[in-house]
């Protein structure tokens, strides 16, 4: 395993990768991050909404957690949330214009069509408007686990949509997430930028700190971060990352 002990922070992917796909954290890992954020500054992005965070994330953490050690880039490092004077803010969101925000919606539902991704049941929204980030579901944002699992398992469905999708969106980056999303925002508005503005936020050097993801192959989301230079570590799921997160907390 790559030591990251001598890291001066930790980034973390989200979905995959801290939690299952849209689920909350678990006890076991909402405590080892409660005691990771006690003892070095942690940085999370992913192409969720802050909402997403607040609801996976935060809101299964102790209230006294320190959160002040801890920051948030939600939808794919376009936004920023830091933790001060007991409080979250927003420091700053990049959002898409709603001319685009329309274009994008057209392009994806027509896409659905002509690849039969059109089911008789969905679980709820299939495209969220998530300001910076246009993100679509082929099942809802809100399907069971057990229901995307085996959905598109080995990614050929999503890479054929972005196949097809991408000569009609010249200028925006289309990243596949999750177990049955792709995720879409302006060229250069992708993780590896969000590597560069954490670096810039927290004043640490690329080459000092690490990230932990669990879709770095093309066409992944995570995968913009490496052409950054970070150091990287792929994970399988949430049990993985607890054994990295375990080794720095013992």
């Amino acid at each position: 395993m790559t030591d990251i002990t001598n890291k001066d922070a930790l980034i973390f992917d989200l979905d995959g990768t801290l939690v299952n796909s849209k689920q909350p954290l678990d006890r076991e890992m909402a405590k080892m991050l409660e005691q990771l954020i006690d003892i070095h500054r942690v940085t999370i992005i992913s192409g969720g909404s802050w909402g997403q965070f607040e609801k996976q994330l935060i809101g299964e953490m102790s209230a006294d957690s320190n959160f002040d050690n801890l920051f948030i880039f939600p939808v794919s490092g376009t936004a920023f949330y830091k933790h001060e004077n007991g409080a979250w803010k927003k420091v700053y969101s990049d959002s898409v214009s709603d001319n685009d925000k329309k274009k994008i919606t057209s392009v994806i539902l027509e896409a659905e069509k002509t690849l039969g991704f059109v089911t008789p049941i969905t679980y709820g929204e299939k495209i969220e408007d998530r300001g910076s980030q246009i993100t679509y579901s082929a099942l809802g944002q809100s399907a069971p686990i057990e229901v995307k699992k085996d959905w598109d398992p080995d990614r050929s469905k999503r890479e054929n949509m972005v196949k097809l999708i991408s000569p009609f969106l010249p200028g925006f980056n289309i990243g596949i997430g999750g177990m049955t999303s792709i995720d879409i925002t302006r060229a250069g508005f992708d993780k590896g930028l969000g590597i560069q503005k954490i670096s810039g936020v927290l004043g640490i050097p690329i080459s000092r700190m690490i990230f932990i993801g669990d879709k770095l192959s093309p066409c992944g989301n995570d995968y913009p971060v490496l052409a950054t230079g970070i150091e990287s570590i792929e994970v399988s799921g949430p049990e993985e990352t607890k054994k990295i997160i375990r080794e720095l907390i013992q």
